[in-house]
């Protein structure tokens, strides 16, 4: 089977969010694309109190030639896909550095402490401001917003699978994915092949 070319080898994605945002599926149907397009894909997942809103990290390491460790070591990774801006500004902070790229869905999750009154969620727009300032390239897409316009905030994983895609920072396209967002929805077929197209038409107007 003939390889994409990868920007390098090997390629350090980051997938963070909080419990029950979606992130663990997201990166299950990136790496398994991956698999299927020949690349050796090795994935490593680190919980908080997940179950809480805590936050939820999935390391994947993308190459052609082995299998690497799982855990990107920190300033070395090369995309951000963030789905909850504190926890995207924490990432990029980590692993971030001055040609990292970054994707971000600005919507909020708010901790227990935020919602009891107990701290203070940070100012949206400067933590947007911030991240754009740490990373070379960055895209906001509102994917809960867009998702909630097709009935549910679900949709909004494969949004951000599309414009993943759709930004060309992976060596995937459409017809790598589709086949595998289908097996992973088998329910929900056409909506989420719906809302991943959407995600690629945010990436390319």
């Amino acid at each position: 089977m003939t390889k994409k070319q990868l920007k390098k080898d090997p390629l350090n994605l980051i997938i963070t969010g909080v419990g029950g945002q979606g992130n663990v599926m997201i990166s299950l149907i990136i790496g398994n694309a991956f698999i299927r397009d020949g690349y050796f894909v090795t994935v490593g997942e680190t919980y908080g109190a997940s179950q809480r809103g805590g936050p939820v990290m999935s390391h994947m390491r993308i190459s052609r030639e082995t299998q690497y460790s799982p855990f990107i070591p920190d300033g070395c990774a090369d995309i951000i896909l963030g789905m909850e801006p504190v926890e995207t500004l924490r990432m990029v902070g980590r692993y971030g550095n001055p040609s990292v790229i970054t994707i971000i869905n600005p919507r909020p999750i708010y901790s227990i402490d935020v919602t009891g009154g107990y701290a203070e969620y940070p100012d949206l727009d400067n933590l947007v401001d911030t991240i754009k300032e740490l990373s070379a390239q960055t895209w906001i897409i509102n994917a809960t917003e867009e998702a909630q316009k097709m009935g549910s905030h679900v949709f909004a994983n494969a949004i951000l699978i599309g414009a993943l895609i759709g930004s060309g920072v992976l060596p995937l396209d459409k017809k790598s994915v589709e086949p595998v967002l289908c097996e992973t929805f088998p329910k929900e077929i056409e909506a989420n092949l719906v809302a991943f197209n959407k995600g690629i038409k945010l990436v390319r107007p």
